[in-house]
């Protein structure tokens, strides 16, 4: 980007959602490491060492705050192997340029995360059955299958950004908006929902298209929020790849700084949509739905507290830092009050059609 962060001020967010955290989120991250160690999927030492400060279980306690401890240490365990997925075979690594040998892996991996009989090669796929295994051992046949559902949506979303860098393509922020949802794992990660928390959602309620939307508006909000994380780590390595900043600058012409802000209106809009839409659905959603839409708002929040603080976007050495309680400071105010659709992101419209709820 040419910028360094001195010359960037990032606004504070804009974030009233309830905050919390499952009581025994450091016993899980305890349960959590050994796994790591124990699970081969770690190359070395110093792997091991970045995938365990990545703090996936403080990540995940804050989704799921009232989840069993098995079900919150499984759900935990895919968000670890997500990272160490994402850092060895897609933003970085040998594969993160060349889209036809990463759908070949991923592949490998879907399958992996789909059926116990496959004998994968690579020691990330291995790891992954390991995980889907506890999954199916105390979830429902449909939640297993929504979640396996939701990691095809991701890792087609990673194709779509390698296949991207390998030809330096800069999406345009339509197109940037909706798959940046399906790159940045938000499918996965809001599916671990049900498996975390036991709520059974009926297909018939989790799949309304209000219900789609407020969905869909916790992924766009967080995958915005974590651009912004990332942008001191990016802006440190001289890292150019596309995210909302870049599509910004390049649509529209603007400077880093304009990006920033304009990123921030946009986002406060999104989350300001589902604020309002979340009101009108909330009163008559069941105990289960209920408990899924909660898990939206305290996953938004929790994906802040975390990404602010993690050494994943922290840490500026060759080994992590720890993670350190900082005090954290909202914005009391959203940036863009503006009703209605965001300009220039047509695909993303019907958040705001008016018989949603």
């Amino acid at each position: 980007m040419g910028t360094h962060l001195a010359d960037v001020e990032l606004p504070p967010l804009f974030c009233p959602l309830e905050s919390a955290v499952h009581p025994r989120v450091r016993e899980i991250e305890k349960r959590a490491a050994e796994w790591i160690g124990a699970s081969g999927m770690c190359a070395s030492e110093r792997e091991e060492a970045w995938v365990v400060a990545t703090h996936s279980g403080d990540f995940y306690a804050r989704f799921a705050p009232v989840a069993d401890d098995d079900r919150l240490l499984a759900a935990a365990l895919w968000v670890y192997w997500g990272f160490a997925f994402d850092d060895a075979r897609c933003d970085s690594g040998p594969l993160s340029i060349r889209p036809a040998q990463f759908n070949a892996l991923a592949g490998q991996v879907q399958r992996a995360c789909e059926t116990d009989s496959a004998r994968p090669d690579d020691r990330y796929a291995r790891a992954l059955q390991d995980i889907t295994r506890r999954f199916r051992s105390f979830a429902p046949p449909a939640q297993v299958a929504r979640f396996a559902h939701a990691h095809r949506a991701w890792l087609s979303g990673v194709a779509w950004q390698i296949g991207n860098e390998a030809v330096g393509r800069m999406p345009g922020l339509d197109e940037f908006l909706t798959m940046r949802m399906l790159a940045a794992g938000g499918e996965p990660t809001y599916a671990l929902l049900e498996l975390a928390t036991g709520a059974e959602v009926p297909g018939r309620e989790l799949h309304r298209p209000a219900v789609r939307a407020l969905t869909e508006m916790a992924m766009m909000v967080a995958s915005v929020d974590n651009d912004r994380h990332s942008l001191h780590k990016e802006l440190s390595r001289g890292h150019t790849a596309q995210n909302v900043y870049t599509v910004l600058m390049a649509e529209r012409d603007l400077t880093l700084q304009q990006a920033v802000d304009e990123a921030a209106r946009l986002r406060d809009r999104v989350l300001l949509r589902f604020l309002d839409l979340h009101d009108r659905v909330r009163p008559t959603a069941g105990t289960d739905l209920a408990t899924y839409l909660q898990g939206l708002r305290y996953g938004m929040r929790g994906n802040n507290e975390w990404g602010l603080r993690v050494p994943r976007y922290l840490s500026q050495g060759s080994w992590p830092d720890s993670m350190e309680e900082l005090p954290l400071t909202y914005a009391e105010e959203p940036s863009d009050t503006r009703p209605g659709p965001v300009e220039g992101a047509p695909s993303i419209a019907w958040w705001w059609d008016a018989d949603l709820a």
